[in-house]
């Protein structure tokens, strides 16, 4: 039994260049451990910072990392450029949500060393996910992600919609989970391999016409496209999207978008390249659908919340639209729209937090009626996001959207360049209504901070912490992404050198 023992060895780790991965799980203990302590000071401000301190040095020790080429853990995770820029996107995303929650109330409802423990948690499990090269690895990774995903937007457990919201995710997670197992099972059954290189070597063998086989691939891209709100599988966005707590929402639609967009390019340009002459034609009829729901639903909302969510669905459909060419300009393209995509849509989250707390009037578009004449600092920053969703130039959407345009177009796509061109015009309609909201409407009322006086200032009331001016922290996530946005619409080439160099990671199979 003791030589036996003796010659058991454990898988190779490279711990060097798992440190991002260490770093988030390492955070989410600390984080968690000093939110039990009692004193108010501790819990609202320093479990925060160390919630951002612990993202900083994720994106630290990416940076250490970066252009590694390696195999981890026995070859279970690809730790390379694509997955190194997806965990840079990760954790801007959670510094963001972080800052957006830091006066919520959420954190306050569910503890904050709970609550800022499962974001770290959930953006390890992105991490994983990307990174996946191995089947079992890859459930690992989305399970990881989603869990704490369905106790967050139900934090705010004395509000009826939170938990609602909650629950609807965790019902149709479930069965995106479910989809996405029973296609790998099949996946493993006709090829008898998990690792993605031996699966995309079985397949280049002879088995591309195993029924078997194409079963598992249709219902592994199902699952996907649960996670990543593809039409018809984008149900439950609007919902969900509505009633989680607006920081949790926003983190939601660029992170695990991302992350879904991350896990589909590797699985698809990788592990079933050899498959692709039978999910392109697939996946370019999702997108045009998609497009067109997306773009539809989002006209009649007046909900800020669910219209973004609609919004959301068409702006997976132009991603999943760089994606079905099946190239590495075209993965590039989704990697350059998808950090475009994060740095709009907080900007515009972050006014709508700022606006919910300001106003009685919710996420509701009245909320952000007279916001020129009010809020200058805020008007502009969701301008400025709105016109970008749109593809105005000048913004890095249109940058996003032009490099999408020409990679469908070199990629023999034209007709879905033109459908991408349409949902763009449709969605003028919505976005442009919520920039005249802000310029030219008046405000249906005062807000809560004009409303209480400063009497009641004094007291330290919620709304007085909005009179006082302790919404800084929101103003100043929307001024930077919107900043941002505007900075690589007009010096775009930094975004071009990052996605190329990750792009190459993809450029063997394609």
């Amino acid at each position: 039994m003791i030589a036996a023992a003796a010659q058991l060895h454990g898988p190779h780790i490279n711990w060097a260049a798992l440190s991002p991965l260490e770093a988030l799980i390492g955070g989410s203990v600390i984080v968690l451990l000093v939110g039990l302590l009692r004193p108010r000071f501790i819990r609202e401000q320093v479990v925060p910072a160390l919630t951002v301190l612990s993202l900083g040095a994720t994106i630290g020790l990416t940076l250490w990392q970066w252009h590694t080429h390696v195999a981890a853990i026995s070859g279970a995770l690809a730790i390379d450029d694509l997955a190194l820029i997806m965990t840079l996107l990760f954790a801007g995303a959670g510094i963001a949500a972080t800052l957006l929650s830091w006066r919520g109330l959420a954190p306050r409802v569910s503890a904050h060393g709970d609550f800022y423990a499962l974001m770290l948690g959930s953006i390890a499990g992105m991490f994983v996910l990307v990174a996946a090269q191995n089947i079992i690895t890859l459930f690992i990774g989305l399970e990881l992600l989603s869990i704490p995903l369905y106790v967050l937007c139900a934090t705010e457990m004395h509000r009826a919609a939170s938990l609602e919201s909650g629950l609807k995710y965790l019902i149709i997670g479930s069965v995106g989970s479910a989809t996405l197992v029973y296609g790998l099972a099949l996946i493993y059954g006709a090829t008898g391999a998990t690792d993605f290189s031996a699966i995309a070597a079985s397949i280049s063998h002879g088995h591309s016409s195993d029924t078997l086989l194409l079963t598992g691939v249709a219902l592994v891209l199902v699952g996907l496209c649960f996670k990543a709100s593809i039409a018809p599988f984008h149900q439950w966005t609007p919902d969900v999207y509505e009633g989680a707590p607006t920081p949790v929402t926003a983190f939601m639609a660029v992170a695990t978008k991302a992350a879904a967009f991350g896990v589909l390019l590797r699985v698809l340009d990788v592990m079933l390249i050899g498959e692709r002459s039978n999910w392109k034609p697939a996946l370019a009829a999702l997108a045009t659908i998609t497009i067109i729901v997306g773009n539809v639903g989002a006209l009649g909302q007046a909900s800020l919340k669910r219209m973004l969510a609609y919004s959301s669905v068409a702006q997976a459909g132009y991603i999943l639209a760089g994606v079905t060419v099946a190239t590495e300009l075209g993965a590039r393209a989704t990697l350059l729209y998808l950090i475009v995509y994060l740095l709009m849509n907080i900007a515009a989250f972050a006014v709508i937090i700022a606006r919910e707390r300001a106003t009685p009037y919710g996420d509701d578009i009245d909320a952000v009626a007279g916001l020129g004449a009010e809020s200058p600092w805020l008007a502009w920053p969701l301008t400025i996001a709105m016109l970008a969703l749109a593809g105005i130039p000048a913004t890095a959407g249109f940058i996003g959207k032009f490099f999408l345009i020409s990679a469908l177009v070199s990629g023999g796509y034209t007709w879905l360049a033109i459908v991408l061109v349409v949902g763009s015009m449709i969605s003028l309609a919505y976005y442009l209504r919520v920039i005249a909201a802000v310029w030219m409407r008046p405000a249906p009322g005062p807000s809560i901070a004009t409303a209480v006086g400063v009497p009641i200032i004094a007291g330290g009331s919620p709304e007085a912490d909005v009179a006082a001016g302790q919404q800084l922290e929101l103003t100043f996530v929307a001024i930077v992404f919107a900043a941002a946005t505007v900075f690589f619409g007009i010096v775009p080439q930094p975004l071009f050198d990052l996605v190329q160099h990750s792009a190459h990671t993809l450029s063997g199979a394609l």
